[in-house]
């Protein structure tokens, strides 16, 4: 059946099953008070229902609260108005929230039932009227305030008779596959205040003197709209007094240097340009004399030449974009009084500049908001200045592909807020400064950086570093630490070459693979913490290379090793997960902070002898992975030991008796294997439990004093396997047993039955012939 048809026929339904529903509401007087509510105009519950049955697909149940014997009021999209009766004044089924339209059929008449409807959203949906285009009793729905049609795939022209909805106040049609001319009707709607007609396939327009007659506009965006033959456009907007905002993106607009005699444009805010070749002087532009713009939008306009002198007295400017310009544009105007601006995108649009004499003209605002700091491939000399306090807000500092030279100034690490540093192919030099730890991009590859890395680096939020095509040299520093973040893939090999490494801090992370055995070469690490990312494998059991964590590394000590690790004293601090706590520590107290954390991974095997030579190591967690076997003998070698965690893994044996030599001992959990045996006892173990009972948990077969459980009456898998194997040897003998009886009491009835016939034998002839 034809949708139009069906959409018909449904109208048909629900007004013959409202003729069957009233008389049993009459007959069930208890059912309708139960089920329907008094507040439910009857005929437009109906109207509402043929709307639905006209949609072919309901894809995700939009409407399934949409019954026929509910309160239509109470139905998802609808609202009804107490003021005029109970009737449905708003009906809103946008889908946008959704990955996929969520309606799909017809706009069916019955909306005409409607007549107090105020709000009409069908966006975002595959709806349409005959023929794919907007349904014609749409312009009498004369009482509509609002009409959203964006994302609808309506086809042919725009329908003049949506300019009968004189009451009109706001009008999306945008995304549309709508064709052919913007029909001059839309002028008619003298109430409207939000008119959005943008990026619909192929429309145009060639007089757009309409626009003037709406005077209560406020919002207008017409975005690739073809308007090539316009040339009076600014002369139109300016009509409007109470216009904010205005965007003809990709129009075709020939030019933008028309003057306004008479500015009558003083409240717009918002102006987007984008797109627009006008190749004509910036300086002629008419929006300059519009000081009350706040955003501002000019890339790909190709406008060249100086920046006019108007630019400095737009105090209320929050952002300008203009990129993209073919760098024929030039950037000298005076901003310091511009400090409500907040971004700057200057990026491929300026023939040249001095970047010394551009920062200084940047905002100087006691209360700086300058966030976005754009300007590459703009040909821009010179060097940096040092005192750039002025730019301490800033997130976003772009400068790449141009020729500054000089050093990177030491004044940037001020910039407390920065985030992202882009200063690649330049002609920088010197030695990086300091940084702040709030850093996650820092690009200057192709530049003639040289000297060391600031020991003082540290940014724990870091997702790129590109430092290639420099002249670095000198130590990496001393710590890496770049936990919680989502760098992924296996661990790079090249962190064995880094050999003075001392700090090691990947944790919360998704790397995966196993422990790269080059790590165990590096002798100065400290602290090695690969916790809760995806590592697999065994642990290596040349960890015990790592003498930077035994005492026989401390008498053979040398200065750099003494040196305090890279965290500024002011503000830097340490996260160590200790106890099941973090605990922080300050630029000094880092340097003894020695230990192993590579919990919640997926290491698998034995926890290899070699580990207790790690002598200094004041904490080993290996908790929450799959590692089997025992527990090292000789644990309790590792004598600086303050906190051990073993828990969640699949450890079996005895408890090792040495671990009561650790006497620093001061956090222990063995929760969760398959431990067994008799719990060792000593003063500081004791202690431990009495604080932490948890911490023998989940180990049936452990026993002794402690846990107050006899060893006596429980079976350890080691008692269970020598019973087994005592058992296998009762059988042994107890089936060897058997068999051999079985043997000699056939070989004994055999022989008594041989004696049986030698005896009978004898009665006939002497005993002595019979054979």
């Amino acid at each position: 059946m034809h949708r139009s048809a069906a959409c018909r026929f449904a109208v048909l339904i629900a007004a013959t099953f409202s003729s069957f529903v009233i008389p049993a509401e009459t007959q069930l007087p208890q059912l309708a008070a139960v089920s329907v509510s008094s507040s439910c105009i009857t005929h437009e519950r109906d109207a509402l229902l043929a709307f639905k049955h006209g949609s072919t697909n309901d894809t995700i149940d939009l409407l399934i609260s949409w019954q026929p014997r509910q309160d239509c009021c109470r139905w998802a999209g609808i609202t009804c108005s107490n003021q005029t009766g109970h009737h449905v004044v708003k009906l809103d089924l946008n889908g946008a929230q959704f990955s996929s339209p969520p309606l799909v059929g017809q706009i069916c008449p019955s909306l005409l039932s409607l007549r107090y409807l105020e709000y009409l959203d069908l966006s975002t949906n595959s709806l349409e009227g005959p023929n794919g285009s907007v349904p014609e009793f749409l312009g009498s729905m004369k009482n509509l305030r609002y009409l959203d049609l964006s994302y609808i795939p309506f086809s042919g022209r725009v329908p003049s008779l949506l300019g009968n909805l004189t009451k009109l106040e706001h009008l999306d049609l945008s995304f549309t596959l709508f064709v052919g001319r913007i029909p001059p009707q839309l002028g008619n709607l003298s109430n409207l205040r939000h008119l959005d007609l943008s990026w619909m396939r192929n429309t145009y327009s060639t007089d757009i003197s309409w626009l003037s007659h709406l005077q209560m506009l406020e919002y207008i965006d017409m975005s690739n709209v073809t308007l090539s033959t316009i040339v009076d456009f600014p002369v139109v907007v300016n009509l409007i007094p109470i216009l904010k905002h205005i965007t003809f993106m990709s129009c075709s607009l020939p030019s933008a240097d028309q003057s306004i005699p008479n500015l009558i444009l003083t409240k717009l805010e918002y102006l987007d340009l984008t797109g627009n070749n006008f190749g004509h002087p910036i300086a002629s532009c008419w929006f300059w004399k519009v000081t009350s713009i706040k955003l501002l939008f000019l890339d790909k306009t190709y406008l060249d030449g100086p920046f006019s002198d108007a630019l400095g007295g737009m105090v209320s400017l929050q952002h300008l974009s203009f990129s993209h310009n073919g760098n024929a544009a030039i950037l000298t105007v005076d901003m310091k009084n511009l400090c409500e601006l907040e971004s700057l995108n200057l990026e491929n649009s300026l023939s040249s500049g001095n970047i010394t004499e551009f920062v200084e003209k940047l905002p100087h605002c006691s209360s700086s908001k300058l966030s976005f700091l754009s300007s590459p491939s703009n040909n821009m000399i010179g060097m940096l200045p040092n005192n750039m306090d002025h730019l301490r807000s800033l997130v976003t500092l772009i400068l790449s592909n141009n020729s500054i030279s000089g050093a990177i100034p030491s004044g940037i690490q001020n910039f407390t807020s920065l985030e992202y540093l882009r200063f690649s192919s330049n002609r920088l030099s010197g030695q990086i400064p300091l940084l702040q730890r709030s850093l996650r991009i820092l690009d200057v590859p192709m530049n003639f950086l040289s000297g060391h890395l600031p020991w003082g680096f540290a940014a724990p939020n870091l997702e790129n570093l590109i430092l290639s095509f420099n002249f670095i040299t000198g130590q990496v520093p001393e710590s890496i630490y770049l936990s919680w973040n989502k760098f992924y893939g296996s661990l790079p090999r090249w962190i064995g070459d880094l050999v003075n490494l001392r700090i090691l801090h990947l944790s919360h992370n998704m790397f995966y693979g196993n422990i790269p055995v080059n790590i165990t070469v590096l002798r100065g690490l400290q602290y090695l913490n690969l916790a809760a990312n995806n590592i697999s494998g065994v642990i290596p059991a040349s960890f015990s290379n790592l003498v930077g964590m035994t005492l026989k590394d401390q008498s053979g000590t040398d200065d750099s090793y003494s040196t305090l690790l890279a965290f500024d004293e002011s503000q830097d601090t340490f996260s160590l997960v200790m106890k099941h706590e973090v605990l922080k520590y300050g630029s000094h107290g880092v340097v003894d902070v020695v230990g192993i954390d590579m919990s919640l991974n997926h290491l698998t095997g034995g926890i290899p002898d070699e580990i207790a030579s790690l002598s200094m190591s004041l904490n080993l967690n290996l908790s929450w992975n799959h590692l089997s076997g025992k527990i090292p003998e000789n644990i309790g070698s590792m004598k600086s030991m303050e906190s051990l965690d073993l828990s969640r893994n699949s450890l079996a044996g005895e408890i090792p008796r040495s671990l009561s030599d650790l006497t620093y001992l001061i956090y222990l959990d063995l929760s969760y294997n398959n431990l067994s045996g008799m719990v060792p006892l000593g003063r500081q173990l004791d202690t431990l439990y009495t604080e932490n009972p948890s911490m023998y948990y989940g180990n049936n077969d452990l026993c002794g004093p402690l846990l107050q459980k006899n060893c006596s009456g429980i079976n350890t898998p080691e008692q269970r396997n020598q019973q087994e194997c005592e058992k296998d040897a009762d059988q042994v003998f107890f089936y060897y047993g058997l068999g051999s009886g079985f043997v000699f009491g056939l070989w004994i009835v055999l022989f008594v039955l041989n004696i049986q016939e030698s005896m009978e034998n004898c009665l006939y002839r002497p005993c002595w012939l019979v054979v």
